[in-house]
């Protein structure tokens, strides 16, 4: 049996008090963190097979079905606002499209041709890199996605949580974070959603980070899209200019529109 199939740790759930439940579910989440520093070495190499494409103009797709689908979705979407990275250098897809995102399409995820058919729409090249997301590790949607995808060149990952999972041994890179049985049997929305999105996290972020999106420990490419973000986008600039006057540095960031072209510009003139 799967271990993201076997019997909770805990019985009668439904005769627990709100607090045991919370309590459980909590004991249960403290392993996953370990589980994943454990992964590190494997989420290393995709992350520097991932690095030297991007510069040569490759892409990063995500690729899963319901619960691991919608995550790789979100860790996508957020590149772009986060980063200033164009929003089509880490594409999330899941089975059923994105109608998908929030109602589920029954079978969608069982066509094995799918994956691949929906990538094929990007115009793929030997320099993109599809990483496959399966909490079970035997998504047919997911599993020909990166069969064909490592046939033609790419640079295929995924990450699961079995061990021993079909996906596994299609990718190049498996990421494989075994993090036991869920708190409610079967629910991989739970810990292995958890290990899914810390994993995510680390493989979108430290990519950014080696692409020269950060300086220092700041986001200097974010978009500005509220005011929250212009706000730390002038304190920024005050941190790395000297400028002591908020006024100033706030209209240096809205004329030049990012905090690097701001304090590039500023430093230029001095």
């Amino acid at each position: 049996m799967k271990v993201t199939e076997q019997s909770s740790n805990y019985s009668n759930l439904d005769k627990m008090t709100t607090r045991e439940l919370l309590e459980g579910m909590n004991r249960e989440d403290r392993h996953v963190p370990e589980v994943v520093a454990g992964c590190i070495p494997q989420i290393e190499k995709l992350v520097d097979g991932i690095v030297p494409r991007v510069k040569r103009g490759g892409r990063v797709f995500y690729v899963g079905a319901g619960t691991s689908g919608r995550l790789g979705i979100l860790d996508a979407s957020e590149i772009p606002p986060t980063y200033g990275a164009p929003y089509d250098l880490f594409i999330g897809m899941m089975a059923g499209g994105d109608s998908a995102i929030r109602r589920a399409a029954e079978g969608a995820e069982d066509n094995k041709s799918q994956g691949w058919k929906d990538i094929e729409a990007f115009g793929p090249t030997t320099d993109d890199t599809v990483v496959g997301i399966a909490a079970s590790g035997t998504t047919p949607y997911v599993i020909g996605a990166i069969e064909e995808a490592r046939k033609r060149g790419l640079l295929t990952g995924c990450i699961t949580c079995n061990p021993d999972a079909p996906v596994a041994a299609a990718a190049e890179v498996p990421i494989v974070a075994v993090v036991g049985p869920e708190f409610v049997t079967g629910s991989t929305r739970m810990k292995s959603g958890t290990a899914q999105k810390l994993i995510l996290n680390m493989i979108s972020t430290s990519v950014m980070i080696r692409l020269g999106h950060v300086k220092g420990n700041k986001m200097v490419d974010m978009q500005l899209t509220n005011k929250k973000l212009v706000d730390r986008g002038t304190k920024m600039i005050m941190d790395e200019t000297g400028i002591e006057d908020y006024g100033e540095a706030r209209a240096m960031l809205l004329h030049y529109g990012s905090v690097r072209s701001a304090v590039d510009a500023y430093l230029s003139k001095k």
